[in-house]
Order: structure tokens, then sequence, then C-alpha cells
């Protein structure tokens, strides 16, 4: 553990570092494959709707009912002529859920499991969904999500900038995307519980995303007044510097998440698990991921296309250029020009080469956006 709090420590003063940014076109590329197998799963395959959406009626036998799930799910294919899905649960009892059949009908299956199970109908319980209720709620879930990507958007304008806005909200959809794609390639059903485990995931990734930006935009005050880095190398640092606290973060949510989605879901067959653990666990590894490799490398593309950060560029590169003209050895930025280790003059002494909330004098001569040397 001492060796990684001594890497974390490394990453946030710059001595060590991976060029996230200058390789994003690596991850852009990954992150595009990713989502089109998702999109061609969900059209291909479609996502596994449960009962709350789409109704039907779920039928719950006694206790200890000796009848096997592979039996119960034949009887009640044939009594609904529907397909229909029959997990055991702790007490012993079986969840029969058929979907897509109306009250009338739901009488009727519950009287020929009766016959089929050999188990008195007043028995087994039965409840029933609408299907209107299951497009309302279908519709509420939809209006939540977009009222929530809406607020997050302003909110990031405001506190931020529009470009990190932007940013946010393409990761943000980069996650729903994968996460929709997954359970359509594997299955799952479809419910309630998936809509919360969605948007609780959306939470996560903001706030791995905003702690990078945060970093950044502090970084990146009066980085016109210096010719030391351009936005792309701070970036980067930005990346590097909050890159284990991301990581410890991701791996501390994602092992309770695990332990409900391997060993309640698969090894204890708590089904009914499997719903809300699958969006958490994709969710939140997705989330991870693009908060680092496509939201901060997607503000430095938009940043680095403003006429005064081109010609910060300008300058930058320029000035490495003349050091290596010199012949000067000093610890490299992201690109691989060499750069100058003392500003031209005072006034353009640079305020943001130093960790954050630490003077930049401290960390001159040592302290670089990336851990490349040449």
């Amino acid at each position: 553990m001492s060796k990684l709090g001594n890497l974390g420590a490394r990453l946030h003063r710059g001595e060590v570092g991976y060029d996230f940014v200058k390789n994003r076109k690596i991850w852009y590329g990954l992150s595009i494959l990713i989502t089109i197998t998702a999109i061609v799963g969900l059209a291909v395959r479609g996502l596994n709707m449960g009962i709350e959406f789409q109704g039907g009626a779920v039928f719950t036998t006694p206790k200890n009912t000796s009848v096997s799930v592979s039996q119960a799910e034949e009887h009640a294919e044939e009594a609904s002529g529907h397909d229909a899905i029959v997990q055991k649960l702790g007490d012993g009892s079986l969840r029969i859920q058929v979907a897509g059949i109306d009250t009338g009908q739901a009488d009727q299956i519950k009287d020929k499991l009766s016959d089929d199970l050999k188990i008195d109908g007043e028995q087994i319980n039965a409840d029933l969904v609408g299907p209107s209720w299951g497009d309302q709620i279908a519709n509420k879930a939809w209006q939540g999500l977009g009222i929530f990507l809406v607020l997050v958007v302003i909110y990031l304008a405001i506190a931020f900038e529009w470009r990190m806005a932007v940013a946010a909200f393409i990761a943000l959809i980069h996650d729903i995307t994968i996460t929709v794609g997954i359970y359509a390639l594997v299955g799952f059903e479809v419910t309630p519980g998936t809509v919360i485990g969605l948007l609780t995931i959306l939470g996560y990734s903001l706030y791995d995303t905003v702690v990078v930006f945060d970093s950044l935009k502090e970084q990146t005050k009066d980085i016109a007044k210096q010719t030391r880095w351009t936005y792309s190398d701070i970036a980067n640092r930005s990346i590097n510097s909050t890159l284990v606290r991301s990581v410890n973060t991701t791996v501390v949510a994602l092992l309770p998440v695990a332990g409900l989605l391997f060993i309640g879901g698969g090894v204890l067959g708590a089904g009914m698990l499997n719903d809300i653990s699958l969006s958490l666990f994709v969710g939140l590894a997705a989330g991870a991921y693009s908060s680092i490799f496509i939201a901060t490398p997607l503000v430095a593309d938009l940043k680095e296309r403003e006429p005064q950060m081109k010609a910060l560029k300008k300058r930058v590169l320029a000035k490495r250029a003349q050091a290596t003209a010199k012949g000067e050895s000093l610890d490299a930025p992201v690109t691989d020009e060499p750069l100058l280790d003392e500003p031209e003059d005072d006034d353009a002494a640079p305020a943001v080469v130093g960790p954050r909330n630490q003077p930049a004098s401290r960390n001159r001569g040592r302290g670089r956006p990336s851990g490349k040397r040449r």
C-alpha cells in the first residue's frame, strides 16, 4: 500500500505519468468500437423488458415447493403460451413471471398451474401489472433521465465552461449506451431496479469527471501568460494527479457490487439482484473509463481549437525548438519536444506549473505534465 501511496504522490507532483491526451485517438477508437457493439446488440437482440414495463403477472408458489425450476418453466409456458421466467427463492418457493397477459388470462393460467404443479390454487399468489402502468413507469424513467442530463449540462456550463459541459455530456451518453447495450447482449431483465442503478452510476461517473475538471480549471488559470506548457499538457497532468484517487474510488465501489452480481446473483441464485447489480457494475466501470480517457481529452481537443490556445501552443513549441537548438537537456513535457526549464522573463513565469495549492517555484525544474523522459 505504501508503494501505491508513493505512486499517487509522484503522479500528483508530475514526476511520473501516462500520456492520456496524446494517445486520445486510441481511446476514442476503442470507445467507438464498444459503443457500436452495444448498439448492434441493442438493435438485434433488444431489451428483455420486465413485467413492470410491458405488463403481466407474477405467480408465487408456497414454501418448499418440490417442483423443479425447469418443470415449472415448462408448465408455465404451456399454460400461458408465453415465455416464462422462473426463479427459486430462498424459502423454497417459486417465482413464476409471465409477461404480456391480462387479468382474464392470469386467472386461467393460475388454475392450470395449480393442476399441473399439484398445488392448491388458493396457495398460489398472483400479482398483476397492467401494461398502461408499465408504460407510465417507462415514460417517467425517460423523463427523469432527460431532466438529469439537462441539469448536469447547465451546472457544468456555469461552474466550469461549455466545453467541459459538452465533454461530460458525451461521456454520460457513452456510459448509458454501453450499459444498455450490455443488458441487451446478456439478456438480463430490465426492471425499475435497472433504472435506479443506471441513474446511480451516472452520478458516480459525473463525480470522477468533475474532480478532474476542477483540477484542470485551477491549473489553467492565466495559462496564456506562460510559455512552458500547452493546454493539453496541463490537461494530461490533471488526469495523472487525480488518477489514483479515481481508481481507488472505483475499486471500492465495484467490490460490493461485484459481490451482489457474482456471488448473490450467480453463486447463491438470487436472480432478482441481477437487474440492479449488472447496471451498477458495468456503469461504474464505464464511468471510470470515460472520466479518464474520454471527458478530459475531449475538453483538451475543444480548447486547442481556440485561437488563444493555438497561439499559446505555437509559442510553446517555438520555445522548445529553441531549447533543442541550444542542446539543453531538460525533462520533456507531453509532446516530444524539449521544454525550457525557466521562463523567458519574470512576467511570463507560469502560475500553473506546480501541483494544486502549491506555489510554482517549489516545483520548478522537476514537475512536468507527464512521466515521459527523453
